[in-house]
């Protein structure tokens, strides 16, 4: 198994932890760490997850969620990154 880590932003909303960590565990992925930040109208969540699965099926999920602007891969590497360009 890995480990990944993701930072996801996303609009301060009380739905959107429920949402994420939903498609994390829908995924088949195991959860190891989460910290959560709010600033004004924007939530920074950083998620610690751990599974046999590549972490780009996870990661396209979340970025189809409606109240996710970004989603970054944060690998010990090669950080990647993803962008949502949202109407």
């Amino acid at each position: 198994m890995s480990q990944h880590t993701l930072q996801i932003h996303a609009q301060a909303k009380p739905e959107v932890m429920e949402r994420v960590l939903r498609v994390v565990r829908h995924r088949g992925f195991n959860l190891c760490a989460l910290n959560m930040e709010q600033d004004c109208q924007q939530l920074r969540i950083t998620v610690t997850v751990e599974s046999c699965r590549p972490i780009q099926q996870l990661w396209s999920q979340l970025d189809k969620l409606v109240d996710v602007s970004r989603v970054d891969s944060c690998h010990a590497a090669a950080p990647q990154q993803r962008s949502s360009l949202r109407a």
